[in-house]
């Protein structure tokens, strides 16, 4: 099904919004709070300055000085290395026309290989691939280090493809049109220089474009502000604007539906994570806005309109609850008719984890105590009808997506958990899937077991959490263990193997668990806004009371106990160590936001005041400044070893966030280390050698810090 959310959005951050209020007067004070110091690191904002970056490389090299010289660090980075490159990795694929695409990197092809081949040959354990781009071979001829960001290629031919190149791996893309024909770039085609933005295709001659257009162009948070209809052989200057929002907008864009007997065209304008406006567009080019909430997710789907509701929905006499995914045919909602049927309900412990179109179905994915459940829905005799999927699996993460949502009602099932290498399966709805691809054993599971458990918070909620230890471990507070979260944006932990994880971390004896607070969407919207603005100290006692349980049952101490985090889970490992330092041994903090006074005048930080709130609101600045970590560490507190890293071409969430809570940190005598990858945007890294090398250096600190035989 094709989504009208941005998947730029989807992600991390990428994720997101309930409009909370701040504390009334008679909310209880907030804890004392340190003093709040000039910032004396104001300068490490400047992200590619001499100063700033002479700075990056003497902690880099003081890092590498005290990890890399450890005796695990070498041969964990090459097995590490070996997996990303591994050829028994699962190619997983799209279909376009008759054929299957597949991006691929290893050894050989750092940069990666753009391929495709035939259904009969990927269903070899070897099939043999057609290269269409090699994009080594463009770095090396252009002397660039271009990262892959996908091709938009136009159906129903798919031959012309407007590909996406990241330099470096920033969020900012370069946009080139590309012909699978001619092999090659389109001389004097659609292209568009690096920004933030995106290009959609109209038809074969023309585009929406939503990009950096000059001054006044972008929004605050750095995103387009505008959409443009441009025509092929004209200058982009001379193309149409279609719709100009404002400049606290997040992000605007617009799309054409090309599904055959339903072509429409849209508008978004995204204000805020989870707060957008959807406009259909008239043959005449006005706009009809789609009069459903701003906080629902709004999905044309052929005849019908597919409704998310993140609030509860008042149509007449009846309120559907938040969390329900409803659905109307599209144009008697348009003409002004309320009648929806329920697609799906949740209850206390369900949520709505997203639905797949084929031809004849839609496949209802439920998580229910975060585990997923699939059901058939079918609309037959003027009512939908609901029948079990076969197949799946009763534990694990289980993911559906349709072969050709327009041709059949095939579908790849993807199916996965912490010690199970992960399958990819193919059926037809109605039937069991087979086995297509599987991961290899990267690491001996053998006598290891994944439990879920519940702690409880400071408020008496039940969070619940993933560990995978040995079977029958010894409850002596001396295991190992390492705690993730993320705890924002509503994105959902489930279970997943990670071979990574598996070597470096189980495979040396260590406990891992993963922490299902609020802040995500395990449990729907509630789940999530539980956690919002003034409320977001919640996510933290969450997490601590994950910890505690884990200490209180005797499976770790403090020393023993370590945490990870990235990006707004960086956040999270930033609250952990300074508000719970007494708990943990050992922190792994990534890409992190940190200083919350002034995140939303950083890069994209603008777009996520929605989740945590405006600093430059007095009011609010008043419990945004309970959970800013810069504006909380304190001297003399003994803080536990903290590794901060992060990437000078992140865009995304502004480097200077670790820069400075390490150097101030580093001035008050805490125990921390800093390494900022050169390379690498938002994710760390842009290639497998990338990802290997900060992910030996994340384990060999945390193994340093947390086994015993380290004391």
């Amino acid at each position: 099904m094709r989504r009208t959310r941005l998947a730029l959005f989807a992600a991390l951050m990428t994720a997101s919004i309930a409009h909370a209020t701040p504390p009334a007067a008679s909310t209880p004070a907030a804890p004392a709070m340190a003093p709040e110091p000039a910032d004396e690191w104001l300068w490490l904002e400047e992200v590619e300055s001499d100063k700033a970056l002479d700075w990056v490389r003497a902690q880099n090299e003081e890092s590498k000085a005290l990890l890399t010289t450890q005796p695990g660090f070498e041969p964990l980075r090459r097995d590490l290395l070996a997996i990303l490159d591994s050829d028994e990795r699962i190619p997983f694929v799209s279909k376009q026309g008759d054929y299957f695409y597949n991006f691929w990197r290893d050894a050989e092809n750092p940069a990666g290989l753009w391929r495709r081949t035939t259904l009969e040959e990927y269903r070899k354990d070897d099939p043999a691939w057609e290269v269409l781009i090699d994009l080594d071979a463009i770095n090396k001829a252009e002397g660039m280090n271009w990262v892959w960001r996908g091709a938009n290629c136009l159906r129903p031919a798919y031959d012309r493809c407007l590909v996406s190149l990241s330099r470096g791996g920033a969020d900012a893309i370069e946009v080139r049109e590309w012909d699978k024909s001619d092999r090659a770039f389109v001389e004097g085609g659609f292209r568009l220089p690096e920004a933030k933005g995106g290009v959609a295709w109209r038809n074969a001659d023309s585009v929406f474009a939503f990009w950096d257009f000059g001054e006044g162009s972008m929004t605050s948070s750095g995103y387009p502000r505008m959409v443009k209809e441009w025509t092929r052989g004209t200058p982009i200057s001379e193309a149409k604007v279609v719709y100009e929002g404002t400049a606290d907008d997040m992000y605007i864009a617009g799309f054409r539906d090309l599904t055959p007997g339903f072509e429409r065209e849209f508008v978004s304008r995204t204000i805020a994570f989870y707060n957008d406006e959807l406009y259909l567009r008239n043959a005449d080019g006005t706009l009809t806005k789609i009069d459903a909430p701003n906080s629902a997710n709004k999905t044309p789907y052929r005849e019908w309109l597919i409704l998310e509701l993140r609030e509860d929905y008042r149509v007449g006499d009846r309120v559907f609850p938040k969390g329900a995914v409803i659905a109307a045919k599209f144009d008697a909602f348009m003409a002004g008719e309320r009648e929806f049927d329920v697609l799906f309900e949740p209850s206390e412990t369900t949520a709505f984890a997203g639905l797949t179109a084929t031809r004849d179905h839609l496949i209802l994915n439920v998580l229910d105590n975060v585990k997923n459940r699939l059901t058939v829905l079918t609309y037959r005799d003027g009512a939908w009808t609901r029948s079990p999927f076969v197949g799946a699996p009763a534990f694990g993460t289980v993911s559906v997506s349709a072969v050709d949502e327009e041709e059949s009602n095939d579908f790849f099932l993807t199916v996965t958990d912490y010690l199970t290498p992960t399958t990819l399966m193919m059926g037809t709805v109605g039937t069991a899937p087979e086995p297509l691809k599987q991961l290899p054993a990267f690491f001996d599971a053998a006598g290891l077991e994944i439990t879920q458990n519940f702690a409880t918070s400071k408020d008496g909620t039940r969070v619940p959490y993933f560990m995978v230890s040995k079977k029958g471990l010894e409850k002596n507070g001396r295991n190992p263990t390492l705690l993730y979260g993320y705890g924002g944006f509503e994105v959902s932990l489930t279970p997943g193997y990670s071979a990574g994880v598996g070597r470096a971390w189980l495979s040396e004896g260590g406990v891992y668990v993963v922490a299902n607070i609020r802040g995500g969407g395990e449990f729907g919207p509630r789940w999530h806004q539980a956690g919002l603005k003034q409320n977001r100290l919640r996510i933290y006692e969450d997490f601590a009371a994950v910890a505690e349980d884990l200490i209180a049952r005797g499976i770790t101490t403090p020393r023993h106990l370590g945490i990870q985090g990235g990006s707004n889970g960086g956040l999270l490992v930033g609250n952990m160590t300074v508000l719970y330092p007494q708990l943990f041994g050992a922190v792994v903090c990534q890409v992190p936001l940190l200083d919350m006074r002034r995140y939303h005048t950083l890069l994209a930080g603008a777009s996520w005041m929605a989740e945590y709130g405006n600093p430059d609101d007095p009011a609010q600045w008043e419990f945004i400044r309970t959970f800013s970590p810069y504006h909380n560490v304190k001297p003399d507190v003994q803080y536990p070893p903290v590794l901060f890293t992060t990437s000078t071409r992140d865009d995304r969430v502004h480097p200077g966030h670790a820069r400075k809570m390490y150097a101030r940190m580093e001035a008050m005598g805490a125990p921390v280390y800093y390494y900022e990858n050169i390379e690498g945007g938002h994710g760390g890294a842009a290639n497998n050698a990338q990802s290997a090398f900060m992910n030996a250096l994340a384990y060999t600190f945390l193994k340093k810090k947390l086994f015993p035989e380290s004391n």
